[in-house]
């Protein structure tokens, strides 16, 4: 760097025993991204955590240290692109999402299920919604996914299939000894052996009993591939023709097209965005 030169910058690089011993202590310093040697202003970025996700955690009282960081020269908040998270396309696709900002190991998951539903010679519907089904835990959230998965598609494909997505959170507890589904094993683990599901989930699971898209989502439970195996992949080109044919892709890509969920979409694409 040279006096002469104004396009670089000192480094804004913050010593780890500088900082609060809280960030250090919690793991808040993990939202620091200080600046790459080639960044054009050399500027740290805070990235400031979603508060629902440190609700419960002793993470949660250490927040606003992490905001007192912004005080410290050079230091910005990180809007925009995330130069750690690839760029997404100026009208992103739902195969996109799945390339470039879905978890890795939900976007095995889901297009496992879609797999095994199209072996199972289930409907397109059953394939489609068994493809998307999990695409909130992925990329958004996972308290209520199936809530979130549904509301995230609905614009975008037919109202069966968000159906069977929204109503798969309640129906995947409970077994149906007439299609041959039995609560999974792999939930004992998960939620361990004495968990009982919430009031609201037992009274949806009753009203979905009774509607006529019950077995879409049944079907959805079913072909839901539980195991997660890590042993076999599937490309996602595999479902280009059901994609085509049951997901409604707007033309200024998702998050851009207006709908009343392109905010959650465009969340997916810039998620450290500090506002």
């Amino acid at each position: 760097m040279t006096e002469s030169d104004p396009t670089q910058y000192p480094s804004q690089r913050v010593p780890l025993n500088e900082l609060p011993a809280s960030l250090r202590e919690s793991g808040l310093i993990n939202w620091l991204r200080e600046p790459l040697t080639d960044a054009v202003d050399q500027r740290r970025r805070l990235m400031m955590p979603p508060t629902i996700g440190l609700m419960g955690t002793p993470a949660a009282a250490h927040r606003d240290t992490l905001s007192d960081e912004l005080r410290r020269p050079g230091t910005v908040a990180m809007m925009g692109d995330n130069p750690d998270l690839p760029k997404m396309p100026e009208r992103p696709t739902l195969a996109d999402f799945f390339r470039l900002r879905i978890h890795r190991k939900d976007v095995r998951h889901m297009l496992q299920s879609a797999r095994l539903a199209r072996l199972n010679g289930m409907d397109e519907k059953v394939i489609m919604a068994a493809l998307v089904h999990d695409i909130a835990v992925g990329g958004l959230i996972r308290a209520d996914h199936g809530y979130w998965g549904a509301q995230l598609v609905r614009p975008y494909v037919d109202e069966e299939v968000a159906w069977a997505i929204e109503k798969h959170e309640a129906l995947r507890f409970f077994a149906d000894e007439s299609v041959g589904y039995t609560y999974p094993e792999n939930y004992v683990r998960v939620f361990g052996p004495d968990y009982r599901v919430p009031e609201y989930i037992q009274q949806e699971y009753e009203n979905a009993r009774k509607h006529r898209w019950y077995m879409t989502s049944r079907l959805l439970t079913i072909n839901d591939f539980y195991s997660f195996d890590p042993n076999t992949e599937v490309e996602f080109e595999e479902f280009e023709d059901i994609v085509g044919r049951n997901f409604r892709q707007p033309a200024e890509g998702l998050g851009f097209d207006g709908s009343p969920v392109a905010h959650m979409w465009r969340t997916m694409i810039w998620p450290n965005n500090f506002l």
